[in-house]
């Protein structure tokens, strides 16, 4: 079974940047999409962005979208979260899942089978 590996968190200042990377241990059929997650402290894990596996099209929750991409370097076996003009409510353990679920169900995280173990994004002056 493919296992992912997430690198990349850390603490930034609101307005600033990070890349998040999620490294497969081999790589993934074409047949899967990949997708981030984030879970806040007391709060349910929430859809971020996906790829999904049938046209390689991104999607992305309405809070986060026009400031973060989410990509893929099948050479490297690698998916990437670029967060841009990042915001306190951002704070989060950041996620990275695999799964095979169909277009209406991509924003489900009971969908996906396999997860990383999350890195921690903390956004603070």
């Amino acid at each position: 079974q493919v296992q992912l590996v997430e690198s990349g968190g850390g603490l930034v200042q609101p307005g600033g940047s990070l890349r998040l990377s999620c490294a497969a241990s081999e790589r993934a059929s074409s047949d899967v999409s990949m997708a981030w997650f984030r879970q806040a402290p007391g709060m349910e894990r929430e859809f971020v962005a996906a790829l999904f596996r049938r046209s390689g099209n991104s999607y992305y929750a309405d809070s986060v979208k026009g400031r973060f991409t989410i990509s893929r370097d099948n050479g490297k076996n690698t998916v990437y979260l670029q967060m841009n003009s990042l915001k306190p409510e951002d704070t989060a353990v950041y996620y990275c899942a695999a799964g095979r679920p169909i277009l209406s169900a991509l924003r489900l995280s009971s969908i996906y089978t396999t997860w990383g173990q999350g890195t921690q994004v903390t956004v603070s002056s």
